[in-house]
């Protein structure tokens, strides 16, 4: 479970996250929906200690982040918007290792996750590959096999799907789809609905660094089009 506990954050003067609070249980997949600016990105970063709260306290799995980022960053895998953003290694393998490495793992250990992780993006055999020769859904499909190298608990991504094609997102859902199939939690940040309003279990929308919105998906709907957030027709038809 990851939560969030009263936490408030501001770049210098300006406040980001105000005295938030959140639970996200095991197994979930949630999507985390707002308007660019609403505080999506900023919660997302304080899952495994890429920011700190300036007060309040987030717990991944009954410890908090702040005394054990080790141990958050393990259990929870994050994917940036901008996958070129996270990669450290020029090929496939040697990237998707990285996490892993860092861990101090025998060797053996870290082979079997990088070839699990690879198999379950659809990219075994490839870890020769240079990344910069992919194409824009290999890259993110790259990136979750990172995040899933670790063996997290919770994959966490922030507007996966930008700039990506329809092959490509197609592709990236498929492999969401069977993570969560799989039991992996994950939480979807974006502030579009399309593709993946089926495959959400709960809605969590967000405004001026607040939770306003948090339901199954069908009972959100209708609080969400006032916030910026894009809902297929299709969706708003059946609702």
């Amino acid at each position: 479970m990851i939560e969030f506990r009263s936490v408030s954050y501001a770049f210098g003067d300006v406040p980001v996250l105000e005295d938030l609070s959140l639970e996200i249980g095991d197994g979930e997949f949630v999507l985390l929906a707002g308007a660019n600016g609403s505080g999506k990105t900023t919660l997302l970063r304080h899952c495994n200690g890429l920011l700190e709260p300036d007060s309040g306290t987030v717990v991944v799995d009954g410890t908090p982040v702040a005394d054990n980022v080790v141990a958050a960053r393990s259990s929870v895998g994050m994917v940036f918007q901008h996958p070129r953003d996270q990669f450290v290694a020029a090929t496939v393998g040697a990237d998707v290792a990285f996490g892993p490495e860092n861990l101090g793992l025998e060797c053996d250990e870290i082979d079997r996750r990088v070839e699990n992780a690879l198999e379950a993006v659809n990219l075994a055999g490839r870890k020769a590959e240079r990344i910069d020769a992919l194409s824009g859904g290999e890259q993110s499909r790259v990136a979750i096999a990172g995040a899933l190298a670790m063996e997290p608990s919770h994959l966490v991504l922030d507007e996966p799907f930008t700039g990506l094609d329809d092959p490509a997102r197609r592709s990236v859902l498929e492999r969401l789809e069977s993570l969560s199939a799989a039991g992996t939690g994950v939480v979807l940040a974006t502030h579009d609905l399309r593709d993946v309003f089926s495959l959400a279990d709960r809605v969590v929308a967000m405004q001026a660094g607040q939770v306003v919105v948090d339901d199954a998906p069908t009972r959100a709907l209708a609080d969400l089009e006032s916030l910026a957030i894009r809902i297929p027709e299709t969706t708003r038809e059946r609702c």
